[in-house]
């Protein structure tokens, strides 16, 4: 029998059994929380707050890849040099702002619910795609450009097929780091009444449910920890063909 040595796939499977057996798991939590009087988070399927919490990482997180690369692309052309102080000053607010704050004046606009946690996680999302943008484009040899250039390619072609491609690799890392942000990030979305992985951990604080607490806990970390190999796989095959 062939056994299985790859990690990432260890680790989906330990997820997805924690997703299956945490259900079950009440006599364990029992032992270990006596005092609890419901040791286990039933209210919700951890299968449902799972694909919840992952849609909305990704609604978000393909926003901000949107705006972050666009706007990295924007200021490193000619025509949109002079905003770069600008743009970056922008993306760094959004970064520093708590994303707490943010819900807190998204929620009497907009309402409760998933709409203001987007936001929030664009915002706080956009400045680490927006550096590896910005890092990437600027490690292009001058000299590969010239060469394309040479080749007849306009501006367009240069950076589709030579400049983005070059700097695949880094602007790769920014989305990784922005991925695995708000990830641990879309948990606090439970404050404001969608249904992330955090709703466990929200609950469990407000009720002093330690149990609850460890069960959302567990299943975000799980979660950034597989979507970073995951990355990392993926970065080193675009470093293999950068090369």
């Amino acid at each position: 029998m062939k056994i299985i040595r790859d990690p990432l796939l260890w680790l989906m499977a330990l997820f997805i059994a924690l997703l299956i057996g945490l259900p079950h798991s009440g006599g364990i939590f029992s032992h270990l929380f006596p005092q609890l009087p419901r040791p286990v988070y039933q209210q919700e399927s951890f299968l449902a707050l799972t694909l919840a919490h992952f849609w909305l990482v990704g609604v978000s997180s393909l926003v901000a890849i949107i705006l972050g690369v666009g706007a990295g692309i924007l200021v490193t052309r000619p025509a949109g040099r002079e905003f770069r102080p600008l743009v970056e000053t922008i993306a760094a607010i959004g970064q520093t702002f708590p994303p707490v704050a943010v819900l807190a004046i998204a929620v009497p606009v907009m309402g409760f619910g998933v709409q203001p946690a987007i936001i929030a996680l664009i915002l706080y999302g956009v400045l680490p795609i927006l550096q590896g943008t910005l890092a990437g484009l600027a490690a292009v040899p001058a000299g590969v450009s010239s060469v394309a250039e040479g080749m007849g390619m306009n501006s367009i072609q240069r950076l589709v097929k030579v400049e983005l491609p070059l700097a695949a690799p880094v602007i790769l890392a920014g989305v990784r780091t922005s991925i695995i942000i708000n990830i641990g990030t879309a948990a606090i979305a439970s404050t404001v009444g969608a249904s992330t992985l955090g709703t466990p951990i929200i609950i469990g604080l407000s009720g002093f449910n330690t149990a609850y607490i460890i069960q959302g806990a567990i299943l975000v970390a799980l979660a950034a920890v597989i979507v970073d190999r995951a990355f990392e796989r993926l970065g080193r095959y675009l470093n293999r063909h950068a090369q």
